[in-house]
């Protein structure tokens, strides 16, 4: 079984994607949208990626990557708890406070904002695709004073020292990622709640549209642990809307629901029904 994820090796999805397919075969990509593309044209029999974090909320790409292009159903949630790491060069060890710079995914800088603006106030960050991807520069660069920030997993494949452990903002730090496949799956992990996540759209011109058909789950006791919207990309004030419902023993309710959008206008699509799988912190 083939295996996308976000690459380089070592990054948070590849923990998390090794975790759920420990005999797969795991494909790096450089970016989320590949790591999509790469299931929609099937070089690959599943694709893993991240969702949503507990610090900085959606990951925008995903969600507007999963609505516009992916065909291809949501099968299963992963829970990974998530450390952020302060990491140098060996050689850099003693002076990692002089650092130049601090490199990581977008993501993880945001979510170490208080610690940066604490110890490395006023020191550069750059975005890179993937913490791993900062913390492979990193390694490879021993002349520049440069940090990472990225998961210890980064630290002993690339031969970096950790100088600040748990440099994110929040203890309890966590990030979902989706696994998209075309093919059923086995995860050897515990099974937790399952739930449905649909996109739609609203009725054009019909007052009182996102209640009506939030009220359609509501009056169905349906729960929704999660609602989001985002722009269409079409013209200003367009947006399209993700919901998740906690669907267990519901199918059939949430099948009238869907029903009951269309009849008032709206515009419905199931990304999928799936189950839960947290793995414990390392």
């Amino acid at each position: 079984m083939k295996v996308a994820y976000l690459g380089p090796a070592a990054s948070f999805t590849h923990s998390a994607a090794s975790k759920a397919f420990p005999y797969g075969e795991m494909q790096a990509k450089n970016t989320i949208p590949d790591c999509i593309m790469a299931i929609e044209k099937e070089e690959v029999d599943v694709a893993v990626v991240p969702i949503e974090n507990t610090i900085e909320g959606s990951v925008n790409v995903t969600l507007d990557y999963l609505f516009h292009f992916s065909k291809v159903p949501v099968v299963a949630e992963i829970v990974l708890p998530i450390s952020q790491h302060l990491m140098v060069h060996p050689e850099n060890k003693t002076a990692w406070k002089s650092v130049q710079k601090v490199m990581s995914h977008p993501q993880a800088l945001a979510q170490c904002h208080t610690f940066l603006q604490a110890e490395l106030y006023g020191t550069e960050q750059e975005v890179t695709p993937s913490t791993a991807y900062a913390a492979k520069y990193v390694s490879e660069h021993p002349e520049e004073l440069l940090a990472a920030i990225a998961p210890r997993m980064a630290s002993e494949r690339y031969g970096l020292e950790i100088v600040q452990e748990d440099a994110q903002d929040l203890e309890l730090n966590q990030t979902r990622f989706f696994v998209l496949s075309r093919i059923p799956i086995e995860i050897p992990l515990i099974k937790e709640e399952e739930k449905t996540t649909l996109t739609f759209l609203l009725p054009q011109n019909l007052p009182g549209a996102l209640h009506k058909i939030l009220s359609t789950f509501a009056w169905r006791n349906i729960d929704m642990s999660r609602i989001e919207s985002r722009p269409l990309k079409t013209s200003l004030g367009e947006y399209f809307f993700f919901v998740d419902l906690l669907s267990a023993g519901k199918s059939q309710l949430v099948a009238n629901a869907v029903e009951e959008i269309g009849l008032i206008g709206g515009e419905v699509r199931n990304l999928g029904t799936y189950h839960v799988y947290r793995l414990a912190k390392d």
